[in-house]
């Protein structure tokens, strides 16, 4: 009897494409394969405040979700548009202030307070960044890394919005599941709706604008316009975010423009997987819990922050997510050689 040689063999899962976003779906197994990880996603972020074991740990979470919308930021800014940003620090900082102004002056409540602040702080941002659009690479990353600095030395040396106390009383949310889920619906929205809006139009001219500026200007595209578009899209995510984060620490200082919302987003793209959108999410989800348990250690935490990067970096340099999405798109058999 004859005995053949066995290998693995890995093929792509056999879902029928008519367009990018049209599938010929043939049975509830396969509607299951293409819905199953957004389920996943939405389920598991709406049922972790009620799995917590603790206020911390929920905080925790709220923390963990306003490094996902910083990370969000930086790699639709980063992989979508090929401007690299280092300007969470100033997005964050921006949003708080004007969120702790607009209720400690005006008295606005958080659910008022912080889509304003999310507006206005994002023109601001732009109007800032407007004339570095020009730049690209390092040089627009540099830029980006200065204003957060420059801003926080100048209301220290003026002392204006409360100088080094920074603004103080600014009001909290009435109910801790109403901080909890706003939060989390915001990250999902502007999830799916980035995920949306690189798949239209807009997003395929962004991305001509990473590739090639110098032919999408040629092709009488305006350039300025569209680079305008997107830094008030990633700004608007950071200030949100700062406007939240004003509000449930009750205060808003200098500590917002800490390096640490500029520099953990990119650690987050790295480990999640660049490029994906969801990626930079999953990475803050693994990060910030890991700072928490780590925070014992002092100092320390940032030598094991450099060795997971090192790690991440040199065996999954694509990232969790884009790995897991191959995984997940194939299957391997058995087969005769």
């Amino acid at each position: 009897m004859e005995i053949g040689h066995r290998r693995k063999e890995r093929l792509d899962r056999g879902v029928k494409v008519r367009t990018e976003g049209l599938y010929a779906l043939m049975s509830w197994r396969e509607l299951g394969y293409l819905t199953m990880p957004r389920l996943v996603l939405i389920i598991g972020m709406l049922i972790l405040p009620l799995v917590m074991p603790s206020m911390y740990w929920q905080r925790v979470i709220s923390i963990v979700c306003i490094y996902a919308l910083l990370s969000l930021s930086f790699d639709f800014l980063a992989h979508f548009v090929g401007l690299v940003s280092l300007g969470g620090a100033f997005f964050i900082g921006s949003g708080g202030y004007i969120a702790a102004i607009l209720n400690t002056i005006l008295g606005l409540p958080p659910m008022v307070s912080i889509p304003i602040s999310t507006l206005l702080g994002a023109v601001i941002c732009t109007l800032f960044l407007f004339p570095c659009l020009p730049l690209r690479g390092v040089y627009f990353a540099i830029i980006t890394l200065m204003f957060p600095l420059l801003l926080g030395r100048v209301i220290e040396a003026l002392d204006i919005l409360g100088g080094t106390d920074g603004i103080l009383g600014v009001g909290s949310f009435t109910n801790s599941w109403v901080e909890q889920y706003f939060i989390i619906l915001m990250v999902l929205f502007y999830l799916f709706g980035m995920r949306r809006l690189v798949n239209l139009d807009i997003g395929l001219v962004f991305r001509a604008v990473m590739d090639n500026d110098q032919a999408v200007r040629a092709s009488g595209i305006n350039l300025t316009y569209y680079k305008t578009v997107a830094v008030f899209i990633a700004s608007s995510m950071g200030c949100l975010a700062g406007g939240y984060l004003a509000h449930i620490y009750m205060w808003a200082g200098l500590s917002m423009f800490a390096l640490d919302f500029s520099i953990l987003p990119i650690a987050a793209t790295v480990i999640g997987g660049s490029g994906t959108l969801v990626g930079p999410v999953l990475g803050a989800f693994i990060l910030v819990p890991i700072s928490e348990l780590l925070r014992a250690f002092g100092t320390l935490r940032i030598v094991f922050y450099a060795l997971i990067l090192l790690a991440f970096i040199v065996f999954r340099s694509e990232g969790i997510m884009v790995y897991g999405q191959r995984k997940y798109q194939q299957f391997e058999k058995w087969v005769k050689v």
